[in-house]
């Protein structure tokens, strides 16, 4: 930041080259981690009722419609490893 500010950058400068690259890599790993939690957060609120792919789990548990459930568990699957694979990217891409 010094260095930057010692050659005429101002403050967006300093931002963008300085401040920036340093927490980049860090509060990538914050979003993707949230969003991966808000996927699994899904699955499970649903079962209780309130909404997301659980609740499409829990009807399809509860009318004995074993393909069904079986269908809903493996697009869940699907969407958290398709959540690992672009976290590894991004993350790989950012450091």
């Amino acid at each position: 930041m010094d260095a930057i500010r010692a050659v005429g950058g101002n403050g967006f400068q300093v931002l963008l080259y300085a401040i920036l690259p340093q927490v980049l890599p860090q509060m990538l790993s914050v979003i993707i981690f949230e969003w991966e939690i808000n996927i699994r957060r899904s699955a499970i609120l649903g079962l209780v009722g309130a909404g997301g792919l659980g609740l499409v789990f829990f009807r399809q548990l509860n009318t004995f419609n074993f393909p069904g459930v079986t269908t809903v568990i493996i697009a869940i699957f699907g969407i958290i490893l398709i959540g690992e694979a672009v976290s590894y990217f991004v993350r790989r891409a950012a450091i």
